[in-house]
Formats: structure tokens, sequence, C-alpha cells
């Protein structure tokens, strides 16, 4: 089973209904005891950091995410909320990934980035997130802060600058776009992610 985290930010009904379109068993909860029961989390978010890591806190599942060992997704927000901190209200993230969001450069380009992209870099093809994609792939991305490209970057992707677009390390994993809302190609983005899951999810 798979666990998406409800704290008040995220985009959960999409979320959802993707997994239901791949017919994956899953639970939205911001219980410890559920997510304890997952196999796998996914981890959505859509707003400002601030308030974001606010209601993690006060649902204590700051520290849950920190020490799980379960296979993490982070979504969007989900995924810059993994890093140590971010431009937007001067927030700390969960620290996770070292580095600090920045906000895109409004005067070379509209801010946010929004739209269709593709990956302008896959840094580590092998990796089970991103196999089978190129940089050929469109996915739907809607953001103001980019998490800058380092060693736990995976895919990148450029707008205005060269910014991480999928990331990793260790048990965690994110994306800055939304598979939820790119169709096959991120149906096919989450599938990888669910067959990265320990069987019991499918089972």
């Amino acid at each position: 089973m798979i666990a998406i985290i409800n704290y008040d930010a995220g985009n959960l009904a999409s979320v959802s209904n993707a997994l239901k379109r791949l017919d994956v068993e899953h639970v939205i909860t911001n219980k410890k005891a559920e997510l304890d029961r997952a196999d796998g989390v996914i981890f959505p978010g859509v707003g400002h950091a601030s308030p974001a890591m606010a209601s993690l806190r006060d649902n204590h599942l700051d520290g849950w995410l920190r020490k799980t060992g379960k296979p993490v997704l982070g979504i969007c927000l989900g995924m810059q909320l993994l890093y140590e901190a971010s431009e937007e209200g001067d927030a700390q993230g969960l620290g996770i990934i070292p580095g600090t969001l920045k906000k895109f450069d409004s005067s070379k380009d509209k801010v946010p980035h929004m739209g269709w992209n593709t990956f302008s870099e896959v840094r580590d093809p092998d990796h089970p997130l991103v196999r089978g994609f190129g940089t050929d792939n469109h996915f739907y991305y809607v953001h103001s802060y980019y998490a800058p490209v380092n060693e736990y970057t995976i895919a990148s992707c450029r707008y205005i600058t060269e910014f991480a677009s999928v990331v990793s390390r260790d048990n965690f994993t994110g994306v800055q776009f939304h598979p939820e809302k790119s169709g096959p190609t991120g149906a096919r983005l989450l599938r990888n992610f669910i067959e990265s899951v320990p069987l019991t999810v499918n089972g």
C-alpha cells in the first residue's frame, strides 16, 4: 500500500486519482500509524514552503519523514521541502538533501515556470525512477522556486537557469514537476516509483 501524506498543502485528489488509474492501493493520511503500515510514501505539495513546514510540524510528521526508511517520493513542494531551506519566506526544510531553494529571476522570463518542459540532462539513466526516460519526454511544471543542481540531482531541466528536476538520496526521491498532471508520461514515472517499492504494494 502507498500512503499519500495529508498535511494541508497537497494536491491530494489529483495524486489519488493518478494512483487509482494505475490500480494502486493507497490511503491519504496524516496519521503516523498508517504511514508506518505503508510500503511507500508519496509526499505531495502545492503552495508556500513556510506554512507547509508548519503543518508538518503541527502533525508531528517532520520528524517521522526525517527518520523513515520507507521509499518516499516528493512531488513539487514536497520535493522542495526535502532540502535544507528555501528563499521563500526564509523557510527551513527537512534537511534531507543539502541546498537552498532559490527564486527564478523574473527579469529574465516569466515567473512562475508554468507549462510543459523536458529534461535537459538525465545524469543517472539507470536510476529506477527515470528508467526509460530521456530528454524528449514532457512533464508539467508550476513553480517559482528551484533547487540548484548538485550531487543528488539525477535529472535536470532548464528554465531561465539549470535546475534539479529529479533528485535522489538514499530512500528519498523527488520530482519538481507534477507527474499526476503529466498524462501517460507522468503515469509511467509514477509506475516506476511503485515498482521500486517492495512487492507487497502490488500484492
